[in-house]
C-alpha cells in the first residue's frame, strides 16, 4: 500500500529520448558532431547579419552619391561630402590620387588606362570586402549535411550492436541509437537550410551593389579623362523644384 502510495505520488520521468538524452547516449561522437553544427550555425547567423549592415550602409551611401555627389563644383569637394569610410569616397580619392600621380610617370602612359586601371583596384577592393565571409557560408551549406550524416551513421552503428548483443530487434534496445542518428540528420539539414539560402541572398545584393559601383566609376572616369566635361545629368535639386510652382503662384 505504501509503495503503490509513493509511486503515485513520484514525479513522472524525463523523455528518455530527447536531444539531451540522445547525446548522452551517443558519447564523445554524438557531442563533437553536436558542438561542430552550433558552431556553424552561429557562425552562419553572424556573417548574415554583419554582411547585412555592412550592404546596407554601401546602398544609403550608393543613394546619396546619386543624390549629391555630381552637384559639386569638383572632385575634391565633392569627395569632403562623402562619409569618411563611404566606400565611394574610397573610389573617388583613388582615382584623384591616379589622376594626380599619372603626371609624375617618366613611362609615358595613356591616362585613360592609368586611371581605369586605378579605379577597377579600387572597385575590385571594395567587392572582395564586401564578399567576405561568403566562403564560409557555402563550406556551411555543402559540409553541414555530411556532418550531420556522419553522426547518424554512428547512431545506426550503435543500434546494430544493441541489436545483436540483445539477440533481438526489440524496440526499447534501438529506439534510443536511432533516435539519435535522425536528430543528428536532422540538425545537419537544420544548419545547412539557412546557411544556403543566406548565400544566395548575399550573394544577390552583392551583385546588385558591384553594379552600381561599376556604374559610378564608369562615370568618374568620364569625368577625370574629360577634365569634368562630362558628368552624368542631375536631376533639379526638391528645393528648386518646388521654387516653381511657388513662383507661378505668386504671378498668377
Amino acid at each position: 500500500m505504501l509503495m503503490s502510495i509513493a509511486a503515485a505520488a513520484a514525479p513522472k520521468s524525463a523523455n528518455p529520448y530527447g536531444l539531451m538524452e540522445a547525446l548522452e547516449q551517443g558519447g564523445t561522437i554524438a557531442w563533437t558532431v553536436f558542438i561542430i553544427l552550433c558552431g556553424m550555425s552561429v557562425g552562419t547567423f553572424y556573417i548574415l547579419f554583419t554582411k547585412l549592415i555592412e550592404q546596407q550602409k554601401v546602398i544609403n551611401q550608393g543613394k546619396k552619391v546619386r543624390a549629391t555627389f555630381w552637384r559639386a563644383a569638383s572632385l575634391k569637394e565633392a569627395s569632403a561630402k562623402l562619409e569618411k569610410n563611404s566606400a565611394y569616397k574610397q573610389i573617388v580619392d583613388d582615382g584623384i590620387k591616379a589622376q594626380d600621380e599619372h603626371g609624375k610617370l617618366t613611362d609615358p602612359v595613356e591616362a585613360h588606362d592609368w586611371l581605369h586601371g586605378s579605379l577597377a583596384r579600387s572597385e575590385a577592393a571594395i567587392n572582395s570586402s564586401l564578399g567576405g565571409g561568403l566562403a564560409f557560408l557555402a563550406t556551411v551549406g555543402s559540409t553541414s549535411p555530411f556532418i550531420g550524416l556522419f553522426g547518424t551513421v554512428i547512431g545506426i552503428y550503435r543500434a546494430l550492436i544493441k541489436i545483436g548483443a540483445a539477440g533481438q530487434a526489440s524496440i526499447d534496445a534501438v529506439a534510443g541509437p536511432v533516435g539519435e542518428a535522425l536528430i543528428m540528420t536532422a540538425l545537419g539539414l537544420a544548419v545547412a537550410v539557412p546557411a544556403v539560402l543566406a548565400y544566395n541572398f548575399l550573394q544577390r545584393r552583392n551583385k546588385s551593389i558591384a553594379e552600381q559601383l561599376n556604374g559610378f566609376t564608369v562615370d568618374l572616369l568620364a569625368y577625370l579623362v574629360s577634365n569634368g566635361a562630362v558628368k552624368p545629368s542631375v536631376a533639379a535639386a526638391p528645393a528648386a523644384a518646388a521654387a516653381k510652382p511657388a513662383a507661378a503662384a505668386t504671378k498668377a
